[in-house]
């Protein structure tokens, strides 16, 4: 990857920009309490985050059915998915940003490739709506020319669809467009768009080591970009 090729910079939000583990935590075990279920911890949670909300409150399900009744996990799990997602909505709207807290090294990390002249997109697989909230209740959103979460197309990552339409937004090619994440999501994404990709070292990943994922590079801090 070449810098002075570089014309935009898509980058995600879970783990790369904020960390946002508290906030799930929260509304997660809001939702499980809504169902008289069992808490989850915050390290079991880790894991499961990445692969948008739907995804995310199935796992979580599963998990807490299988210390009540494992024999019917699966069952009640699609029996309970539409009221579990309704109330884990509620819950993570009410409490959005509050248990979260923005990494070191990321404002000056975006202030760099703004001054690189490099145009800005955010893209997650976080619900648009709570993605645009987030990003201004920490003082991000003033960097984004765009925000697009899991549900602004029929498509999440890894699929290369929103990286896309970000690019067109930003009018820029895939190939002069950096992508910046935390985890295999964005960089097959990113692969299969045809964009060069920098991950940092300190996000989610699904629990495993960013250091197996194929990458352009990798960051112990966005500052370093």
């Amino acid at each position: 990857m070449k810098r002075a090729s570089i014309q935009a910079a898509i980058v995600d939000l879970d783990g790369t920009m904020v960390d946002t583990l508290g906030d799930f935590a929260a509304a997660l075990n809001g939702m499980l309490a809504d169902l008289a279920l069992p808490a989850i911890a915050p390290s079991t949670i880790l894991p499961m985050v990445g692969k948008g909300s739907e995804n995310l409150i199935n796992l979580v399900l599963k998990h807490a059915l299988a210390q009540t009744v494992p024999a019917q996990a699966a069952i009640n799990t699609a029996a309970l998915f539409d009221h579990a997602l309704a109330r884990y909505q509620h819950h993570y709207g009410a409490i959005n940003g509050q248990f979260s807290a923005v990494y070191p090294g990321v404002v000056e990390g975006l202030q760099t490739m703004q001054q690189r002249g490099w145009k800005l997109a955010c893209v997650t697989n976080k619900p648009v709506a709570l993605a645009q909230a987030l990003l201004q209740a920490k003082g991000l959103d003033g960097f984004f020319r765009q925000v697009y979460g899991g549900d602004s197309f029929e498509r999440k990552k890894p699929y290369p669809l929103p990286l896309f339409k970000a690019c067109e937004a930003l009018g820029s090619q895939p190939a002069h467009t950096l992508v910046v994440g935390d985890s295999s999501n964005d960089a097959q994404a990113a692969r299969a768009a045809g964009c060069p990709v920098l991950l940092v070292t300190y996000g989610y990943n699904h629990g495993e080591p960013v250091s197996g994922v194929d990458a352009d590079g990798l960051l112990d801090s966005l500052a370093a970009i």
